[in-house]
């Protein structure tokens, strides 16, 4: 239950960073945008890392360079995110992403990829994509 909490969680986020990136990049542009929102960012992850204390300094040698480039997909992320709620709004950018995030999180799951155990993928999920899809044109109308 506390990972759907977390996940919702993390959705709603996600929009309204989004939202607030777009509204920022307006004034001060798209590349400051994301420099701000990643120095924030680090900020408050950094506050509570040493807050909680749950992590061990040690580990990060132990991280493959590879995964370190997970914060430099973050100004991707924003860039592209922005630009696109400027461009076809908040609704039809955030149904794009959906269907990005879990075209890839198939790709992903079905090889293996970054560590994954292999996922079998049934007709149901491929049913349930197809019906994202047609839900996001429809909504696009």
């Amino acid at each position: 239950m506390r990972g759907i909490i977390f996940a919702f969680l993390g959705g709603a986020f996600i929009t309204l960073q989004g939202v607030a990136n777009a509204r920022i990049s307006q004034d001060i542009g798209t590349w400051q945008a994301a420099t701000i929102t990643q120095f924030t960012g680090f900020i408050a992850a950094l506050a509570i890392l040493l807050f909680v204390r749950d992590g061990k300094w040690q580990g990060f040698k132990q991280v493959k360079p590879l995964y370190l480039l997970g914060g430099a997909f973050a100004a991707v992320i924003i860039f592209t995110n922005v630009t696109a709620i400027q461009q076809i709004g908040v609704t039809f950018t955030v149904s794009a992403v959906m269907i990005a995030q879990l075209g890839i999180t198939f790709i992903i799951d079905i090889n293996g990829l970054f560590g994954v155990v292999k996922q079998k993928m049934r007709m149901p999920q491929f049913i349930g994509i197809g019906m994202m899809i047609a839900g996001v044109i429809i909504l696009g109308l």
